[in-house]
């Protein structure tokens, strides 16, 4: 899951539409989309968005923002599994992770029971180098507020170097996750996750050229959003036309037979 914002207007001093989007990543598929309240956060909208679709034995992903004690509750009592990114917002147990992972490296990870996996990628003009370590909570000796974190077996750290023209980065990331202690497998669902910037909100901006819009009036950006999302679908669904999204727009645009098939595919997905 992820969020997506845009349409703000400073002159007639309207508020920008945020959304919570549900990506099916292995699908390319957009299941499902919630407004967030001009006054709430996310974390108020993603119990919505869970409750309108059925994840049983789906690994449901989310952002830091998503990463609720209440909302990993959720995603356990719908009979599915969770890997959600650690960070700050959790001050005591994030640092209570990063302290263990920092001391364990002096130590090389001496007598800890776990998993490892490295990934080496390469493209767009960059190298990326990953580490990762699968970790059963047990080899903490108790997180804070465990209990809290239902269904909680793994956790998942993640290390990236990055070498680009200009320079090299460093990062490492914590992820809480219900899945048994799997590097390889954790390694690639977190990979995963990052498809839906993308496969969905690059597509959006390039192909669909949403943020282009200055549509703003009543319910106009809900419904759009709405359509917009609906013909990605049918497109990545369609798959007799080896082609671009573009391309099969203006292909649909000037073809009502493949208009059709297009429209039948998202019929069967």
């Amino acid at each position: 899951m992820s969020n997506r914002i845009w349409y703000y207007d400073r002159n007639q001093g309207k508020k920008n539409l945020h959304l919570v989007t549900a990506w099916a990543s292995k699908n390319r598929l957009v299941l499902g989309q919630v407004k967030v309240d001009s006054h709430s956060n996310e974390i108020t909208a993603i119990p919505t968005l869970l409750e309108l679709i059925d994840v049983t034995g789906a690994i449901v992903t989310m952002d830091a923002m998503g990463t609720q004690t209440e909302i990993v509750k959720q995603i356990v009592h719908k009979k599915a599994n969770y890997v959600v990114c650690l960070k700050s917002n959790h001050p005591t147990l994030y640092n209570q992770v990063k302290s263990w992972f920092e001391l364990q490296v002096t130590r090389q990870f001496s007598g800890v029971k776990m998993t490892k996996y490295r990934q080496i990628e390469k493209g767009h003009n960059r190298v990326e180098k990953r580490r990762v370590w699968a970790i059963p909570v047990s080899e903490f000796g108790g997180l804070y507020n465990q209990d809290k974190w239902a269904g909680l077996q793994t956790i998942v750290i993640v290390e990236r170097f990055r070498d680009e023209w200009n320079g090299t980065s460093h990062e490492v990331q914590f992820y809480l996750s219900s899945l048994t202690v799997d590097a390889q497998k954790h390694g690639s669902i977190i990979r995963e996750h990052w498809s839906i910037e993308n496969k969905e909100h690059w597509v959006l901006d390039v192909t669909f050229e949403e943020d282009k819009s200055r549509v703003r009036a009543f319910n106009s950006p809900r419904n759009l959003a709405v359509l917009r999302r609906m013909s990605l679908n049918a497109l990545n669904q369609e798959t007799t036309l080896l082609r671009s999204l573009r391309q099969k727009r203006n292909r649909a645009a000037m073809s009502n037979e493949y208009m059709m098939l297009v429209l039948k595919s998202l019929c069967q997905a």
